[in-house]
């Protein structure tokens, strides 16, 4: 059985799931060095439209709205992840049954060749067991 890898290209790491969603800042009031700024102090709004969203999403969206989000992020996340598994999963599966058949094979194998090999034995000792009976019979 190979060893999974450990780092696999095809899942996505979660900043990759999270770019393209708005994701919430740290509340201002949590850190001294964060507290609010003066709306005269904050700079032109950024052109960005995923920054002007995230802005609007920190300032304005309800608890409703985070909790649509996390339910929309997860879901993502857990199909994304859902086709990278079954696919290891069945591998593994694979992997698993492949050396069971074959050692399974190995064993049917030997025990067929010894059963042949004890047949064939006594169907020639017996063989010749008749013929020598016969060949005496004969000399009478």
């Amino acid at each position: 059985m190979t060893p999974a890898p450990s780092f696999d290209a095809s899942i996505p790491v979660l900043t990759e799931v999270l770019k393209d969603e708005p994701a919430p800042d740290a509340p201002a009031h949590d850190h001294p060095a964060t507290a609010p700024v003066p709306a005269a102090a904050v700079a032109p709004a950024p052109a960005d439209p995923a920054a002007q969203l995230e802005a609007a999403a920190v300032s304005d969206w309800s608890e409703s709205q985070w909790a649509l989000l996390e339910h929309r992020l997860s879901d993502r996340i857990l199909h994304q992840l859902q086709g990278r598994v079954d696919f290891v999963l069945e591998q593994r599966v694979k992997d698993s049954m492949e050396a069971i058949v074959n050692g399974a094979l190995h064993e049917l194998t030997r025990e067929i060749r010894s059963g042949l090999h004890d047949t064939i034995q006594k169907i020639v000792a017996r063989a010749v067991a008749q013929e020598l009976t016969h060949l005496q019979a004969q000399k009478k």
